[in-house]
């Protein structure tokens, strides 16, 4: 009866060819239950009807749960895939082997990093089972969850993490330490469907510069530019210690000679005026003082009349 193969098709036949012979009362139902109850039917009967996947819960906070797994080999190397169950956030390594101590190496680098998440979730491989991988876990205060034998879409989201990589890093030209640098850049900065951000958005913070945002050029950085250009045409007056300076009198609208006996600031100067009063003073209140005897060689003022005195205006 086993080698029939399914439950239904093998009562089907069995009553075809039951009927063929003989024929007593139930003798639909009895065929039934002998198939149902019959060992050997049971020891053979196909797989029953997958059940439905049972999705993982989505943390809320980032680098809380990892699933990990190994890949490869793969053009010749071997690889350990860890993505965060949160932000999508893929870290994909080159390892020697799938042991525990090439694990725990590549796990205390990236803990280094993002610090040490609560869950961790592997496959059943023996570099998990290990005891020195479980001691590490135990030591780092991480639940290690195992999925079921042999029933690798429990650990679905390094299962298509996996392929992700595999099928991305194939298309890309170079060394395989290049095409891992490409490749976790773009994966990293490129928006999830399921979240519409970014994983460096969900577990940094920021969005990361881009050659694409050469496209759109940083308001910010023009407006510094435009300032510098500014203060490059605008430079302010700048006096020494010792200069002869006209200071504003404010309050009586006019200005009064002094000389500068300190500098407190780029624009910001302490005066000392004639009359011995010590002054504070912003460098639009002073402007130079220019000699008042501007004499040429023949006795008189360049462009002047010789009782000409410069007094510096308002302006």
């Amino acid at each position: 009866m086993g080698i029939l193969g399914n439950h239904t098709t093998t009562v089907n036949r069995m009553k075809v060819l039951a009927e063929s012979y003989v024929w007593w009362p139930g003798l639909d139902t009895d065929i039934a239950t002998n198939v149902q109850h019959g060992h050997h039917c049971q020891e053979n009967r196909n797989s029953p009807a997958k059940a439905p996947l049972h999705p993982w819960e989505w943390p809320t906070q980032p680098w809380t749960r990892l699933h990990m797994d190994h890949a490869g080999p793969y053009q010749g190397k071997l690889f350990l895939v860890l993505v965060d169950s949160h932000s999508k956030w893929l870290e994909v390594c080159i390892v020697p082997s799938t042991s525990a101590e090439a694990t725990i190496k590549v796990f205390k680098s990236i803990f280094s990093t993002h610090g040490i998440p609560e869950q961790i979730v592997t496959d059943n491989g023996t570099g998990f089972e290990s005891g020195e991988f479980q001691d590490f876990m135990s030591q780092m205060g991480i639940q290690h969850i195992c999925t079921s034998p042999y029933h690798p879409s429990s650990n679905g989201l390094a299962e298509r993490a996996v392929k992700t990589f595999k099928s991305t890093v194939s298309k890309l030209d170079g060394l395989m330490e290049h095409c891992l640098t490409q490749f976790r850049f773009k994966y990293r900065v490129t928006s999830q469907t399921t979240t519409n951000l970014s994983a460096v958005q969900l577990l940094i913070g920021r969005r990361l510069r881009t050659i694409m945002d050469l496209l759109h050029p940083d308001a910010s950085k023009r407006v510094e530019d435009k300032q510098r250009k500014l203060m490059t045409d605008k430079r302010p007056r700048t006096f020494a210690v010792g200069d002869k300076v006209f200071v504003r009198d404010v309050l009586h609208k006019k200005w009064i000679p002094a000389v500068v006996i300190k500098i407190t600031g780029p624009l910001s100067y302490h005066v000392e005026t004639n009359s011995g009063v010590v002054l504070r003073m912003h460098v639009d209140h002073l402007c130079p003082h220019f000699p008042e005897d501007m004499t040429t060689s023949t006795g008189q003022s360049e462009g002047l009349g010789p009782t000409t005195t410069i007094i510096p205006t308002t302006t």
